[in-house]
């Protein structure tokens, strides 16, 4: 069987799935899942890296947050920008978008990318807890079929976020992580006031 057959029959399957669960479980699992795949959105890490940041100063977790999202940021847009796979409501009229329509391409899922990337780094990496890895993977499973019920994804753009979100994790804590702690280090050295580490700033 050649490459073009598995990549039809693929589609042909992601358009099933779609359109099986598009709007499924009515108006208050719709709410629920909107709600929930918020946390999936690049807005709420830049939430989280601006905190790091400004309000409580923590050089070791804002580094490998940033990494992490800086990580996905190249790597999902590339593929995005190659893969240039159109959106499920934009290829079938039966598909109804619950919310906002996304402007970037299909291919792969930004918001499995960070859930299930950040989920490694604070399970693993940070606490070290199977138990809230474990967590962190049935929330991701939770956001990555929200985005598919919403009528944003389809099943196989969640599932390769997933996985490049694992990848992402590990190119994230073994070489870019370790960089940007350099990065504000060095920067710790050339500021002429007193950083406060780990609380909320006096300045706040």
């Amino acid at each position: 069987m050649k490459i073009k057959d598995y990549i039809d029959k693929i589609e042909k399957w992601d358009l099933r799935v779609v359109l099986k669960y598009n709007g499924i479980g009515g108006k208050l699992t719709t709410l629920i899942l909107k709600g929930i795949s918020f946390f999936g959105r690049e807005t709420f890490w830049l939430l989280l890296i601006a905190f790091y940041l400004t309000i409580w100063y923590d050089p070791f977790l804002l580094s490998y947050i940033s990494a992490t999202f800086l990580t996905g940021l190249i790597l999902i847009l590339i593929i995005k920008k190659v893969s240039n796979r159109s959106r499920p409501f934009e290829r079938n009229p039966k598909i109804i978008v619950f919310g906002h329509k996304p402007t970037s391409k299909s291919f792969p899922s930004w918001h499995s990318y960070n859930i299930f990337s950040h989920g490694l780094l604070i399970g693993t990496f940070f606490c070290k807890s199977p138990v809230l890895t474990i967590l962190f993977f049935m929330f991701s499973v939770l956001i990555s079929f929200s985005r598919i019920q919403l009528g944003v994804h389809y099943p196989s753009d969640v599932i390769f976020g997933t996985i490049f979100g694992g990848i992402g994790f590990l190119i994230a804590i073994l070489l870019i992580g370790p960089l940007i702690i350099e990065l504000f280090t060095h920067f710790e050295t050339l500021v002429n006031f007193d950083i406060q580490y780990r609380q909320i700033n006096s300045w706040v």
